[in-house]
C-alpha cells in the first residue's frame, strides 16, 4: 500500500501531460485495495494468533469500506473534474473503490474464520449456529459485484468515444476481479457456516479461473484487433486484471481442497500469487522499454506495476490461509 501510494502520487505529480494525469490516480489507488487486503490478513491472522478483539472485529471492516468510499469518491470528483483523461480516470478509480468494497466484504466474512477448521474436521456437515445465516451469507456473497457488471454494460452501450470503450474494458476486467472475490467471500462465510457442500469446491474454482480467463482472451483480442490504434494499450491492463483473478483463484482453491479433506501440496498454493506477481512486474519491464518509443505504453507500464503489488499482497493473505484452515482446529 505505501509502494502504491508514494508511486502514484510521484507519477501525478512529475508532470501535466494525459499519461501521467491517468496513471498517477490509478496506481495511488491501488493502494487502497492493499489497505483492504491487510484488514482481511489482520482478521485472519489474530483469530489465529489468539489477539483477536471484539474492537477488531469491527475495526478491521471498517477500514477497507472507508477506504472503499474514500475511493469511490474520488473517482466521482475526478469525473467532475476538468483534467485531461478525466473521464477513463474517474472510471477506473471508480472501479477500484469497488474491488476494495468487495475485498473489504472479505474482511467482514472472515470476522468468523476461526469456525472453518472446526467445521471441516465434523464429519457431520452440520450448520454451525455460530457462522453467519443464510440471509447474512447471501448478502455477502451477491454485494458490489453486479454493480460492475452493470457500469460495465453501460459504458459500452452508451459510450461513444474511443474513451469510453477504455474505460468499459477496464470495467469488465475489474467486474471480473469483483466476482473473483464474491467467490472467494462465497467460500469463506459458507464454510464459517458449515453448510459449504463438496460440490461446490469445482462450482466456485471454475467461477474464479474462468474470470481470469475472460479478462486474458478480451485483453489478447483487444491488443491484436486495435492493433496500431492509440487505445490498444488497454488489453495489457486487461491482463493485468487476469493476472490479479488467478491470484485471487489460489484462496478459493486452498479452500476448497483443505475442506473436510488432508491437501498434502497446500503449501504449495502460495506460489500462485508468487508468479502472477512477477508476471506483472516483468510484463511491465518490457512496457516501460516499449513507451520510449510509443507513449501508449506509459500508462499500462505503471499499472502493471501496481498490480504487481497487488498480487504480492494476496500472497500474504493465502499463506495466512494456509497456516490457518486445516483440518487441525
Amino acid at each position: 500500500a505505501a509502494f502504491c501510494f508514494a508511486y502514484g502520487a510521484y507519477i501525478f505529480s512529475a508532470g501535466t501531460d494525459t499519461a501521467r494525469l491517468t496513471a498517477g490516480p490509478v496506481v495511488f489507488f491501488l493502494g487502497a485495495i492493499c489497505v483492504a487486503l491487510y484488514c482481511t490478513a489482520a482478521t485472519i491472522i489474530r483469530q489465529i494468533i489468539g489477539t483477536y478483539t471484539a474492537a477488531a472485529k469491527y475495526l478491521f471492516p471498517a477500514i477497507g469500506y472507508t477506504f472503499a468510499l474514500l475511493t469511490l469518491v474520488s473517482g466521482a470528483f475526478i469525473l467532475s473534474s476538468q483534467w485531461t483523461g478525466a473521464l477513463v480516470t474517474g472510471h477506473v478509480v471508480c472501479g477500484l473503490g469497488l474491488i476494495t468494497a468487495c475485498v473489504a466484504t472479505a474482511a467482514t466474512s472472515s470476522t468468523r474464520f476461526s469456525l472453518i477448521p472446526k467445521n471441516s474436521a465434523d464429519d457431520t456437515f452440520s450448520v454451525n449456529t455460530a457462522g453467519f445465516t443464510r440471509a447474512q451469507s447471501s448478502l455477502l456473497i451477491f454485494i458490489v459485484s453486479a454493480v460492475a457488471w452493470v457500469w460495465c454494460i453501460l459504458l459500452y452501450v452508451f459510450g461513444t468515444l474511443p474513451a469510453h470503450i477504455v474505460a468499459g474494458s477496464v470495467m469488465f476486467g475489474i467486474a471480473c476481479v469483483c466476482t473473483s472475490l464474491i467467490a472467494l467471500v462465497a467460500s469463506i462465510a459458507r464454510q464459517a457456516r458449515g453448510s459449504y457442500t463438496m460440490a461446490e469446491k469445482r462450482k466456485w474454482m471454475g467461477l474464479v479461473l474462468t474470470m481470469g480467463s475472460l479478462a486474458f482472451v478480451l485483453g489478447l483480442i483487444l491488443i491484436f484487433a486495435l492493433r496500431g490504434e492509440t487505445i490498444n494499450f488497454v488489453g495489457f491492463v486487461l491482463i493485468g486484471l487476469a493476472l490479479i483473478c488467478w491470484s485471487i483463484s489460489s484462496k478459493v482453491i486452498l479452500l476448497a481442497k483443505i475442506w473436510h479433506a488432508d491437501f498434502p501440496l497446500a503449501n504449495r498454493i502460495p506460489i500462485i500469487p508468487v508468479l502472477t506477481a512477477l508476471t506483472c512486474l516483468f510484463l511491465a519491464a518490457f512496457l516501460y522499454e516499449e513507451a520510449l518509443f510509443q507513449a501508449k505504453f506509459f500508462v499500462p507500464a505503471r499499472v502493471l506495476t501496481g498490480f504487481g503489488a497487488i498480487c504480492f499482497t494476496l500472497y500474504s493473505i493465502v499463506s495466512i490461509l494456509e497456516s490457518g484452515a486445516g483440518k487441525k482446529a
